[in-house]
C-alpha cells in the first residue's frame, strides 16, 4: 500500500511524524507492507516517511508574510505532483497547511479522482468567519475529515461532510512526560529556582514580529526577579543565530535548547508563548502561559477593515472550549508592559494560577482520550482497504 501525506510548517511536521509512526506500526502489526511519501520535514523523515520536499520551514500567517515563500512553495508543489504521477498512491492524507493543500487536493480531484483523500486536522475555517466560504472547497476535495476538535467535527458534519472525531494527537504526545521536579533534574536546574519558558517562533515571521517584545518583557521580569532562569526552545536550526543574538542583546539568563522541548516546558513555572500547538502542550503539562501574536500592520489592517475578520480566540487552548482560559495579547496589546503584567500574575498570584489549572483540566477532558493517533491511523488504513476492495 502506498500513502502520500502533504503538510508544511513545524507543527504540521510534528503531527505528520506522529501519524507516520503510528501508521507504520499498525501496518506492521497487520502484516501489511506500507510505503509513505510526504511533503514534510525532519520529524516525518525520522518516523519513516520518504520526504519528497522539505516544507517544515515553509509557513506563514498573513498576506505580506507569505510572499517570501511563494517560490519555495511552488517548487514543493511541483515535486509533489511529479511524485504523484510517478508513484500513484492508494490514498492521500492532507494535514492542515491550508493554501498548498487545497492546490494538492484540487489537483488530485482533477487528475486522480479515484484516489481517496482524507483531511486530518482540517484548516480552521470553523473559527475564522471570513474564510468559512472555503468550507465547501475543503469538503469537495476530500472523502473524509478526521477532526481533532469537537467544534470542528460539529461544524463540518452540519455542512454535509463525512467526519470522524478522533481527538487531539497532542494528548498522546504528552503521555509519560516528566513532572516538574523530574524535568528540572534532567535539565540540571535548581528545583527551587523560578523558571520561565520563552517560546517565540516556529515561523520566520515570528522571529521578526514576536522575539523583540517577548525578550524585552523577559528582560524586565529578570530585573524584578533576578534569580529567574529562562529556557528557549529552538524550533529550527536556521533560527539559532537570530535568537541567540537576541538573548545576548537583552542580556537574559537564558538557555537555548534544540532538543528536549517538552522536558523544558515541563520544568517551567510559567511561559510566554506564541499562538499555536505549543499552547496545548503547555496546558497539558499544567504550565500557566501568556499567549502572544502579531502580524504585519498592513496585513492586520486588511483583515480588520476589508475582510472584516472576526476572531474569537487564536490559541487552541481557548478555542477548545471557546472560553478565555489563558490571556491572549494580540497585535497592539502585545507590549512588553502587558506581557510582564500578565506573566507576573500567573507566576505569583495563587488564585490566578489555580483558575488557570482548573481551566486546563476542563480543556483536557474536551480533547478526548489518549489514542488519537491510533484512531486516525486505523481510520486511514481501513478506508484505504475499503476503497481497494470496491475497485
Amino acid at each position: 500500500m502506498r500513502i502520500f501525506i502533504s503538510t508544511g510548517e513545524v507543527s504540521g511536521d510534528l503531527q505528520g511524524g506522529l501519524l507516520v509512526d503510528t501508521l507504520l506500526q499498525h501496518a506492521k502489526a497487520q502484516g501489511k507492507s506500507l510505503h509513505i511519501g510526504a511533503l514534510g520535514g525532519t520529524r516525518m523523515a525520522e518516523a519513516g516517511a520518504e520526504i519528497v520536499a522539505q516544507t517544515a520551514g515553509i509557513g506563514s500567517v498573513g498576506i505580506f508574510e507569505s510572499l517570501p515563500f511563494i517560490r519555495s512553495t511552488q517548487q514543493a508543489q511541483t515535486k509533489a505532483k511529479r511524485y504523484l504521477q510517478e508513484n500513484p498512491p492508494d490514498l492521500v492524507v492532507l494535514i492542515d497547511y491550508n493554501g498548498p493543500n487545497m492546490i494538492i487536493g484540487q489537483y488530485l480531484r482533477r487528475y486522480y479522482p479515484q484516489v481517496p483523500v482524507i483531511y486530518y486536522i482540517a484548516p480552521q475555517v470553523w473559527v475564522y468567519s471570513p474564510f468559512r466560504s472555503n468550507t465547501q472547497q475543503i469538503i469537495d476535495i476530500c472523502d473524509r475529515i478526521l477532526a481533532i476538535f469537537p467544534q470542528e467535527a460539529k461544524y463540518f458534519q452540519e455542512r454535509g461532510a463525512s467526519v470522524h472525531w478522533v481527538g487531539h494527537p497532542i494528548v498522546d504526545r504528552i503521555q509519560g512526560f516528566p513532572s516538574r521536579q523530574q524535568a528540572r533534574s534532567q535539565l540540571n536546574l535548581d528545583p527551587d529556582c523560578p523558571v520561565m519558558a520563552l517560546i517565540p517562533a516556529s515561523r520566520r515571521q515570528e522571529v521578526k514580529y514576536l522575539v523583540p517584545s517577548i525578550f524585552a518583557a523577559a528582560q524586565r521580569i529578570q530585573g524584578q526577579v533576578p534569580e529567574m532562569q529562562f529556557l528557549v526552545p529552538l524550533s529550527l536550526p536556521s533560527y539559532r543565530q537570530d535568537i541567540q543574538g537576541a538573548i545576548e542583546q537583552y542580556q537574559l539568563n537564558a538557555r537555548l535548547m534544540e532538543d528536549q522541548s517538552l522536558t523544558m516546558m515541563a520544568a517551567a513555572d510559567c511561559a510566554i508563548a506564541k499562538s499555536g500547538t505549543v499552547n496545548l502542550e503547555l496546558a497539558l503539562l499544567n504550565v500557566p502561559q501568556v499567549v502572544v501574536y502579531r502580524l504585519h500592520p498592513i496585513t492586520m489592517w486588511i483583515a480588520r477593515y476589508i475582510l472584516w475578520v472576526k476572531v474569537p480566540f487564536v490559541s487552541p487552548v481557548n478555542l477548545t472550549l471557546m472560553e478565555s482560559l489563558v490571556p491572549e495579547l494580540l497585535q497592539e496589546e502585545m507590549t512588553p508592559d502587558r506581557i510582564v503584567q500578565e506573566s507576573m500574575e500567573l507566576l505569583f498570584n495563587p488564585i490566578r494560577r489555580e483558575k488557570t489549572l482548573q481551566g486546563y483540566q476542563r480543556m483536557r477532558e474536551a480533547l478526548g482520550s489518549p489514542g488519537a493517533c491510533d484512531r486516525a491511523a486505523s481510520e486511514i488504513l481501513t478506508f484505504a482497504e475499503q476503497v481497494n476492495e470496491c475497485e
